[in-house]
């Protein structure tokens, strides 16, 4: 698995990349936003490690170009810690987020957790669609379609769309969500399950305003229904 480590602070980065080479990965590094684009777009990547802070174009703004045509998983390196700032990186499209700072290994379970659900591991996983009205997530792809368009879906949307349609009816807390689909518990705010919901309507329903698929239970959580004739609950 290759990662790319992005942070102006160089002997972070040799620190991050030294460690995660003894692991077994093959990583490389850069210090810049503007150099981080570049590299995610010209070459292939299991995960990118991103700093927030950083000269030319800052972490926010190097995840949401890379956003627009690679849903490579992204954890979001920042000093920072406000709630708010997690909040926002993930409205551009970060999948985890680790303050700095921090342990080497809180890093690699983070990474280990993204690339088992997204099967960065190298086990060939068998065919499997799972439908749900006009959406389509194809498993062994990690691909998503809707309304017979193909959509670009981070790491985490789809694991959280895939456990919601392999459950229809189910409602799960955002609690339980959290620790579901980040894999380990999660100590995050809960409004980042919102966040990511919100995304995946916009993404995947016709009208994201009224959604047809992915509902809400007021007070409860969040499922999916099959039968999107029955509206929301």
């Amino acid at each position: 698995m290759r990662i790319l480590v992005v942070d102006d602070e160089k002997l972070l980065v040799k620190g991050i990349i030294f460690n995660l080479e003894h692991e077994g990965y093959e990583a490389e590094g850069c210090y810049d936003g503007e150099d981080a684009v570049r590299l995610a777009r010209d070459s292939h990547y299991d995960l990118i490690i991103l700093d927030l802070m950083m000269p030319k174009i800052d972490g926010l703004e190097a995840c949401r170009r890379i956003r627009e045509f690679s849903s490579v998983p992204i954890i979001m390196l920042t000093a920072r810690s406000e709630d708010t700032d997690k909040l926002i990186g993930f409205e551009y499209g970060a999948d985890d987020y680790v303050t700095k700072p921090f342990n080497i290994m809180e890093l690699k379970v983070r990474i280990r957790a993204i690339l088992r659900r997204v099967g960065a591991q190298g086990q060939r996983a068998p065919v499997e669609l799972l439908c749900l009205g006009s959406i389509q997530l194809n498993l062994a792809e990690r691909s998503a379609s809707a309304n017979g368009r193909s959509v670009d879906l981070t790491a985490k949307e789809f694991d959280l769309m895939e456990l919601l349609m392999r459950n229809l009816g189910r409602v799960y807390t955002r609690e339980s969500l959290l620790n579901i689909v980040w894999g380990y518990e999660y100590p995050g705010d809960i409004r980042t399950v919102d966040v990511h919901v919100r995304r995946l309507r916009e993404k995947l329903e016709k009208n994201p305003a009224r959604p047809e698929y992915l509902l809400t239970k007021w007070g409860v959580g969040y499922y999916c229904k099959a039968d999107a004739n029955q509206g929301n609950t």
